[in-house]
């Protein structure tokens, strides 16, 4: 078949209408590991953690497909897309991205700490993609967790800026993000400079009233050290959430922030209840 041939069969395709191929999205702010089957669940871990956070998970409560994400540039995974510039909204919006490409339809969403904060904004802007979210151990306002609010802590997310700016800084972090790190991090390092610029996002997000659009059952899963903080934490949950419609709280104790490892039974239990609400 000559050129001239092969161009004009290209011609009465293109005339026909014929669909085209889509070329397939490959994220480039997280990768993605697919386990089990069953209907979708998309997992997004915390500040550091990677997705090995949730294959004990994903292991004990079988029957579903997980969707384990490990975001660039933590966790011993390269930077890629997170190399430079905002990292939270453009990492929701690939997530957001990722749901469509893949046609998940309307998935289960279960974010930790950070993943927490990315699960709300994916729920608050992209209500119709969400089928039920869960937030583990994070606040509208992640700066809460701390003590402090989202405005209050902008100078302190501008210094923080300053100090990575410095190798000398860098080497600092880095080593404080290892003694803080899960364990299942402690020897795959995290990019000091992607979880500086994370860290100093999420100092100043403030989700607040977008929480108020989210649609989808809510379900918060928070951790209380002992009895004696009970009362003072359950309060600060209730009132940070009280603007989403119908959200379930669930206190699990004594935990701290890392309740899927601290109390994984209980944690499991909580996620079995969660997936199986209609």
């Amino acid at each position: 078949m000559n050129r001239r041939i092969l161009i004009l069969a290209a011609l009465a395709i293109a005339a026909t209408g014929a669909p085209v191929a889509a070329q397939r999205f490959e994220p480039t702010r997280f990768s993605v590991e697919t386990v089990g089957r069953g209907p979708d669940v998309i997992m997004i871990p915390g500040l550091t953690a990677g997705r090995e956070t949730w294959r004990g998970t994903a292991a004990a409560v079988p029957g579903y497909r997980y969707h384990l994400i490990h975001v660039s540039g933590f966790a011993g995974a390269p930077a890629r897309g997170n190399a430079r510039g905002a990292i939270m909204t453009p990492l929701a919006d690939e997530l957001a991205r990722y749901i469509v490409d893949r046609r998940l339809r309307r998935p289960a969403i279960v974010g930790h700490s950070m993943g927490g904060t990315l699960a709300m904004m994916i729920a608050a802007r992209r209500p119709e993609l969400a089928g039920r979210i869960m937030v583990v151990d994070m606040l509208p306002q992640p700066a809460g967790l701390f003590g402090g609010s989202a405005s209050g802590w902008g100078p302190l997310a501008g210094s923080l800026g300053n100090f990575l700016a410095t190798p000398g800084g860098r080497r600092l972090f880095g080593g404080l993000m290892t003694a803080f790190s899960p364990p299942d991090t402690a020897n795959r390092h995290s990019d000091p400079d992607v979880v500086g610029r994370v860290m100093r996002e999420l100092a100043t997000i403030d989700q607040a009233r977008d929480i108020a659009r989210i649609r989808a059952p809510l379900t918060v899963v928070y951790a209380s050290p002992d009895i004696r903080a009970r009362a003072v934490i359950d309060r600060q949950f209730a009132s940070a959430y009280a603007a989403a419609r119908g959200a379930r709280l669930v206190r699990i104790e004594p935990s701290g922030h890392m309740v899927m490892l601290d109390q994984p039974a209980r944690f499991r239990a909580a996620i079995r209840e969660f997936l199986l609400r209609s």
